[in-house]
């Protein structure tokens, strides 16, 4: 089962998602969010949703050995090679977290998503993300994009971004960088985007 956490109070102004280990071998995003939920946070004007790890696997694929990424309903979404890294399942959100998130999504009005993923040193972003995504820049030091050139069929970015014009930003974080240096950097992001954003 995924863990959701909601960190909200009764007035807030927007709701953003913030999504951990999408890939079982990244997780670095498991790290950065239970760190900050570790800390004492006081209420903010916006509800953040926490999900510190989709993928519980330990490899890129889930334990179905599908590609989360590659899984969600989208016009472009791909079958794939089943021994491809990418493989998207026999059939779109075939998989139970690709199912929880496609209801956690649409059970609720999200003003913005934000997925940490590695290791390619941007801030990529779908839909009508790039002013946040130029703030989010700001803040970790990474250069925003919206292209991160290849081709992405059955991604969460396409699903969210592109197809529900959702804010969606995906963090590639830098392997080879500092944890500590990256984890005060996120623990600012987190602050801004309940506080400012």
């Amino acid at each position: 089962m995924v863990n959701l956490i909601k960190q909200e109070n009764e007035n807030y102004n927007k709701k953003i998602l913030i999504i951990g280990v999408f890939h079982g071998d990244e997780p670095q995003g498991e790290y950065f969010i239970n760190s900050y939920l570790n800390k004492e946070n006081k209420d903010g004007k916006n509800a953040l949703y926490f999900i510190p790890k989709l993928n519980p696997s330990g490899v890129r694929k889930n334990l179905n050995n599908v590609d989360l990424n590659r899984n969600f309903p989208t016009k472009n979404w791909e079958q794939g090679e089943n021994s491809s890294d990418y493989f998207g399942g026999f059939e779109p959100a075939s998989e139970k977290e690709t199912q929880f998130l496609v209801g956690l999504i649409e059970r609720n009005q999200f003003s913005a998503i934000v997925t940490i993923h590695a290791p390619y040193k941007t801030v990529n972003y779908d839909g009508p993300a790039e002013k946040l995504a130029n703030e989010i820049s700001k803040i970790i030091g990474y250069p925003p994009s919206s292209d991160i050139g290849y081709a992405t069929p059955g991604s969460f970015g396409t699903y969210c971004g592109k197809e529900r014009q959702i804010p969606t930003i995906t963090i590639e974080i830098d392997e080879g960088e500092n944890m500590e240096l990256l984890n005060k950097k996120f623990h600012i992001l987190f602050d801004y985007l309940k506080n400012e954003f």
